[in-house]
């Protein structure tokens, strides 16, 4: 394998692969000359006290401190009077970009590994995964090398949580969603707030303070709703006991599962598994086209003051309720039995929704539709139906890429956002609402400043400077109403100047079609470029 040094930023992926893990215990007569790491090599200390010289610097050791050493590195360690015990993990970075793989010497600047001294937090977990990963590297079993890998990067996932880049200073906020993300993780483990703390770096008091300021709860009701809505989805989407679901969540005892159930949702968890069955009057906002495709109707459909409604899904003989006013009363009056929600309802404060009705909270999968599509179908016992909406799909892209491979060629394509806010370039590699519709299923060509920019993001702000060089042959716009049109941008000598629009090749598509991941907007994606450029 080729080796590079690192040379600035640049779109490679960092893999990281673990090639030995040993356990060393030290005295001070052991205490050796300075050594060498021919690979990077990570110490995390289990027991007694020491110390590390590198780089002309001297760092304090004991349990649960640790110390990344780069590629080539020098370095000494001893152990003072207690003795020294620790893992030394031996590992390679390996960068891989579109030009192959290579073995990199240093640790990107900007990257998520730092060498040096670290924290490892929480120690209990780590100890554990360390004792994990060195059982499974002694096992003859290939399964069990796999697991080592897995287990590593688990490991590496906690110390870079425990030790955010220098280069961006961690503020407390920061701090407390690191907790929130560790939760959301091991919903289902021993989870206490003593442990939470640590993980944020904060004493105890304070981290409850500030998490109670961030999410309006204590951190273990924070918790519990976290097993609640796991547990929801468990109950419609599986056929589990309720004694199994309340042990895949994190609760030991079934009564107090249902208990606890029963006093978050409103009914028990028997109650609640029977709300899918056919007939159920269902609300879901944003959802609403994944029901569509199964043949489901809502009682109500979102609309929005300034977006409108989803035109394109033709729900003309269904009401709307607009969400941005917050008036849960009105939403009522359309009696929803379950108001089923994607993972952006806390924008809109959604969860408030629940003195309606029961909610449900969709495994959302965004550019994955085929997902959410199947996981919607389970709910309501649709799973049958699923792969004809999906081939139903395919079988219309395949028929749309033909065509467009002849009549479009390798002409350039790109999609904006524009608003008075500014203009948003949407990305291509299958990301977002548009790049897996154009480029992956039309094989559109996007501009070569797509590519360039958006770097594996689904969306980048685009200044002025950069849209005098989107020489795209044909542009996708859309407006959005929320932030202010911003059609005055059309009027500019800028874009007049683009290409597209010197040659007439600019399109206004509608907002809610363009902006959504449903496989019925993706339909309307694909008419849409059809009759424009077929």
């Amino acid at each position: 394998m080729e080796e590079r040094a690192y040379e600035g930023t640049y779109p490679y992926r960092l893999l990281y692969s673990l090639n030995s893990i040993e356990t060393l215990a030290q005295s001070m007569s052991d205490n050796r000359q300075t050594g060498y790491f021919p690979v990077p090599a990570l110490i995390i200390v289990t027991d007694g006290q020491g110390w590390i010289e590198a780089d002309g610097q001297r760092y304090q050791l004991d349990k649960g401190a640790g110390f990344l050493f780069e590629c080539g590195a020098v370095g000494r360690i001893s152990a003072g009077e207690q003795g020294l015990s620790f893992y030394r993990l031996n590992f390679e970075v390996i960068a891989s970009g579109e030009n192959g793989m290579y073995a990199m010497h240093n640790f990107p600047e900007d990257g998520l590994l730092q060498s040096g001294p670290i924290q490892c937090r929480p120690f209990p977990q780590i100890n554990m995964l360390l004792e994990s990963i060195h059982q499974s590297l002694r096992s003859l079993e290939h399964i069990e090398h796999f697991a080592a890998q897995s287990r590593f990067q688990e490991l590496l996932l906690l110390l870079m949580r425990a030790n955010p880049c220098a280069a961006v200073p961690e503020d407390e906020r920061a701090a407390v969603q690191r907790s929130i993300q560790y939760m959301q993780e091991h919903f289902n483990e021993t989870v206490t707030v003593d442990g939470l703390a640590e993980i944020a770096g904060l004493g105890r008091s304070r981290f409850t303070r500030l998490f109670k300021e961030q999410t309006g709860q204590i951190p273990l009701e924070y918790l519990n709703g976290l097993r609640i809505e796991r547990a929801q989805q468990q109950l419609l989407m599986s056929k589990d006991r309720l004694h199994e679901i309340a042990l895949a969540v994190g609760y030991s005892n079934e009564y107090y599962f249902s208990r606890r159930f029963k006093g978050s949702v409103g009914v028990t968890p028997g109650k609640y598994r029977s709300l899918y069955q056919e007939g159920t009057r269902i609300f879901a906002p944003f959802l609403e086209d994944y029901l569509l495709a199964l043949g489901i109707m809502p009682v109500a459909q979102y609309c929005h003051a300034d977006w409108g409604k989803q035109d394109y899904l033709g729900l003309h003989q269904i009401p709307a309720f607009d969400i941005s006013t917050g008036d849960w009363q009105g939403l009522s009056r359309y009696t929803p039995e379950l108001i089923m929600l994607d993972d952006g309802f806390q924008r809109w404060h959604l969860e408030e929704c629940r003195q309606v009705a029961p909610l449900f909270k969709l495994p959302f999968h965004q550019e994955n539709w085929r997902a959410t599509l199947r996981s919607a179908a389970a709910i309501f016992g649709r799973s049958g139906s699923v792969q004809e909406v999906i081939g139903s799909y395919e079988d219309k892209a395949r028929a749309a890429r033909e065509r467009l491979s002849r009549l479009a060629g390798m002409q350039t394509v790109a999609v904006l956002r524009i608003s008075s806010a500014g203009i948003m370039l949407y990305g291509c590699d299958g990301l977002g609402y548009t790049g897996g519709v154009l480029h992956s299923d039309l094989g559109l060509q996007p501009h070569p400043l797509v590519r360039q920019l958006s770097r594996g993001q689904k969306q980048v702000n685009l200044s002025l400077e950069a849209l005098a060089q989107l020489t795209a042959d044909h542009l996708f716009i859309t407006f959005d109403r929320q932030m202010g049109e911003g059609r005055e941008l059309l009027e500019s000598p800028l874009w007049r100047s683009l290409p597209a629009a010197r040659s007439g090749c600019v399109y206004e598509m509608d907002f809610m079609a363009w902006m959504n991941y449903g496989v019925m907007s993706h339909h309307r994606k694909i008419a849409d470029v059809l009759q424009v450029l077929a």
